[in-house]
């Protein structure tokens, strides 16, 4: 059955006059004459039986349907972009699409891939964030980073090292005291993180303390914005040591209490069934699992 979707050149003329509203620039922009675009205009609105622009003496401007149409199109356009782009990278080589926790990714993997490339040269490996599990079936992914308890249908897993965060503050927050009580910590703003947000409870009672308001203060996605919120003496906050090795190592954060909660979840290493036999996965997979074995905490 033909599908019932507009020309591309129908499409892109649209699009380029969508964001400039004017016919004049989008010709200029993609080097046809602005009859040319008129024509493309207006065989669009006659396929879809609806009116983009609305014409006038002053020019053009984009209707409610057209508004709507043009920023779903836009986004397909640079969807296509990029796939196009990627299957022309590509080409001859031999490419890892990795989707990874973010703050594990830039604070953990990316300081050590360095070694990895020196000794695969041949293997390519793309990182996209993504913060909870997905189908695979439904991406181009070829293998996931995340952290959870491995009960992910339809893969392989290989466990890398457990979180263990402890409480971190700014240097100003600890004023003169080496490092607070967890009595004094209960009294303190508590930053939360969304994914986790037990984090602090489970501290607590691994304390053997109830605490009121464990689950209140406010609430960041990523690691990374509890580092910085915590840096900016907004509260304290939980966070694996490993992930912040260098706010620690210049003190811009400091260990507050050096009590660790200890992960019941881990990170690991996600490949799906049908791509465990991919020779340049194996090979990511053992330099991987190599890396998280033989790393040790400061």
């Amino acid at each position: 059955m033909r599908r019932r979707i507009p020309s591309t050149a129908a499409l892109i003329s649209f699009e380029a006059a969508a964001r400039h509203e004017s016919f004049t620039k989008a010709a200029d922009e993609l080097s046809l004459t602005q009859s040319a675009i008129c024509r493309q205009i207006g065989s669009l609105e006659e396929f879809l039986n609806v009116e983009l622009f609305r014409r006038s003496r002053r020019g053009v401007k984009l209707t409610e349907a057209g508004l709507s149409y043009s920023r779903r199109v836009a986004t397909q356009l640079d969807a296509v972009e990029r796939d196009t782009l990627s299957v022309m990278g590509h080409q001859g080589a031999n490419v890892i699409e990795l989707a990874v926790v973010p703050t594990f990714g830039t604070q953990w993997l990316l300081p050590r891939l360095k070694d990895f490339q020196q000794k695969n040269p041949d293997v390519t490996i793309n990182l996209t964030n993504r913060t909870r599990p997905f189908l695979f079936a439904d991406t181009e992914f070829d293998a996931a980073i995340y952290f959870g308890d491995a009960d992910w249908s339809g893969t392989e897993s290989h466990r890398l090292m457990s979180e263990n965060p402890m409480p971190v503050c700014s240097p100003e927050l600890l004023g003169h005291k080496a490092q607070l009580s967890a009595r004094e910590l209960a009294d303190m703003p508590l930053l939360q993180q969304t994914t986790r947000p037990y984090a602090w409870r489970q501290w607590f009672n691994s304390m053997d303390l109830n605490v009121a308001r464990d689950m209140t203060g406010p609430r960041y996605e990523l690691f990374s914005m509890l580092a910085q919120a915590a840096m900016h003496e907004m509260g304290v906050a939980l966070i694996p040591p490993f992930l912040i090795q260098r706010e620690l190592a210049e003190k811009r954060l400091v260990i507050a209490n050096a009590h660790a909660l200890a992960s019941v979840k881990a990170y690991y290493l996600m490949i799906p069934e049908r791509k465990v036999e991919s020779a340049s996965l194996k090979a990511f997979r053992d330099w991987l699992v190599y890396q998280a074995e033989t790393y040790a905490l400061p």
